[in-house]
């Protein structure tokens, strides 16, 4: 008797234990796509925001040499021009397939376009062509529709998110404060800030 109490003890025992394994699995599983969801927009904003990063600190430590992190008119392969957020990166970055050896001092631009996702367009100020040298096009992300410029406001206090940098007075566009990153997938959704300059106007906060 003793040794059937102990055999059924351990049969429930392990029936127990397995049904336990299979739902905490099926309840990992189900929430598997939003972890990799996320982990996915953390590792591009943090790749991001470290490329600004490099081109801030840059233009710091070399007074004249590129202009920061500011929206200028770029000329595409289509052969339109758009005005998007430009930087220069004097070392270039690891995401770059250069088909040669790496060349410094990179000009980038961000952007998001519909159907692609998150654009890098990018050439070498060194390159054959020079500045007149069409930007290649990498795509960071095909997740990211949407990116915004935020403005801060000092009477009002209020920052202000717009799909497009405004003029300024002098008809140049303003550089803004920082940037909105829109994630999507399927029915998930995030949306990531990247402050590039303090209200202030001091050196950037990184």
């Amino acid at each position: 008797m003793e040794i059937l109490l102990a055999v059924a003890l351990l049969g429930a025992l392990l029936l127990a234990l397995n049904i336990f394994l299979f739902s905490m699995g099926e309840l990992w599983g189900r929430r598997s796509e939003q972890r990799l969801f996320d982990q996915h927009v953390r590792a591009v904003t943090r790749h991001v925001e470290a490329v600004l990063r490099t081109a801030e600190l840059a233009r710091v430590a070399r007074p004249g040499v590129g202009g920061g992190i500011t929206p200028q008119e770029v000329r595409l392969d289509t052969g339109t021009t758009e005005v998007l957020l430009t930087f220069e990166l004097p070392e270039g970055d690891r995401v770059l397939p250069w088909p040669e050896q790496p060349l410094p001092d990179v000009v980038c631009s961000l952007a998001a376009r519909e159907g692609k996702g998150l654009v890098l367009y990018w050439h070498s100020r060194l390159e054959e062509n020079g500045t007149g040298t069409l930007p290649r096009a990498l795509v960071l992300t095909p997740l990211v529709i949407g990116l915004d410029y935020e403005y801060y406001t000092p009477e009002s206090r209020t920052w202000q998110s717009l799909p497009r940098p405004p003029s300024g007075r002098e008809g140049s566009s303003l550089a803004p404060q920082g940037i909105r990153l829109r994630f999507a997938h399927g029915t998930l959704t995030a949306e990531t800030r990247i402050l590039l300059f303090p209200p202030t106007g001091a050196l950037p906060s990184f």
